[in-house]
């Protein structure tokens, strides 16, 4: 096990990381991150949560499961789309990811453009 020292947005925590390799290593749990002195004193202790409440969308909403850029819509609203088909590209952390359909329909609402930025958790279109 590592302590380590680690700031997030000005916030800094101390959190105990256990090493893989380390054969002596028996636990896989990780200690919840804790504020130190040198964090601000509006910090909190827990960092913000992952995702955001997304406005709009519907029941039937492909939704981002990363925070980052829309490099393409490959579809256009109206056409018919099967599990697995391409619908856009998002670009997080340097790195392009297809996001794919994952049921059968009709997309019958784009929420975003390309050079969009995106919340995880956002409408990104519905099929229905």
């Amino acid at each position: 096990m590592k302590k380590l020292r680690i700031t997030v947005e000005g916030k800094t925590y101390e959190v105990v990381v256990e090493t893989m390799e380390d054969p002596s290593a028996r636990s896989s749990r990780v200690a919840a991150p804790r504020a130190v002195a040198s964090a601000p004193a509006s910090a909190s202790a827990s960092p913000a949560p992952a995702a955001k409440a997304a406005a709009g969308g519907s029941a039937s909403s492909i939704r981002s499961q990363l925070a980052g850029r829309i490099v393409s819509v490959d579809v256009k609203e109206g056409d018919m789309v099967e599990p697995g088909v391409q619908l856009l590209v998002l670009e997080a952390m340097k790195m392009n990811t297809p996001v794919a359909s994952s049921k059968a329909g009709k997309v019958t609402r784009i929420h975003v453009a390309e050079g969009e930025t995106v919340e995880e958790g956002a409408a990104l279109l519905d099929v229905e």
